[in-house]
């Protein structure tokens, strides 16, 4: 991962709001990206705030709950059918694991980053900050 990198603990640990999904992480993760895409708004009620990890680093620890749904042609998303919690968005065809920032237990270490698909952001909210923006997604993502 040629991402920078935030300054997560060595091992983290995760899981959605009813523990029926439970995930364990080592290495560090790649710093959070917002994403603004209608997908996104719509599978968390508001912009996704992703972290990602190698597949390598990831493991599932508890999978009572987990659903996997296909969103579109490229990814997958992983949720929780017990409690609705949204975990996860799997990009077909690569090594990495985005995760839902707001699921990884505390402290997580993450630092936000930029700001993905803002051509796409809903007409309710302003991004306000200064960090990064990309009106799609990053060039370096494809």
């Amino acid at each position: 991962m040629t991402e920078t990198e935030s300054e997560a603990p060595v091992t983290a640990t995760g899981g959605c709001l009813c523990g029926a999904v439970r995930y364990a992480l080592s290495g560090k993760l790649r710093g959070v990206y917002n994403c603004h895409c209608s997908q996104c708004r719509r599978s968390h009620g508001h912009f996704g705030a992703y972290c990602a990890v190698r597949h390598d680093r990831f493991a599932l620890t508890e999978t009572r709950g987990l659903k996997w749904y296909e969103s579109s042609a490229i990814a997958r998303r992983g949720f929780c059918m017990e409690c609705g919690s949204s975990l996860f968005w799997e990009p077909a065809e690569r090594d990495h694991m985005a995760i839902a920032a707001g699921t990884v237990d505390e402290p997580s270490g993450l630092t936000t980053l930029g700001h993905i698909f803002t051509d796409h952001k809903g007409d309710y909210y302003t991004i306000d900050d200064d960090l990064a923006r990309w009106p799609g997604t990053k060039p370096e993502d494809g």
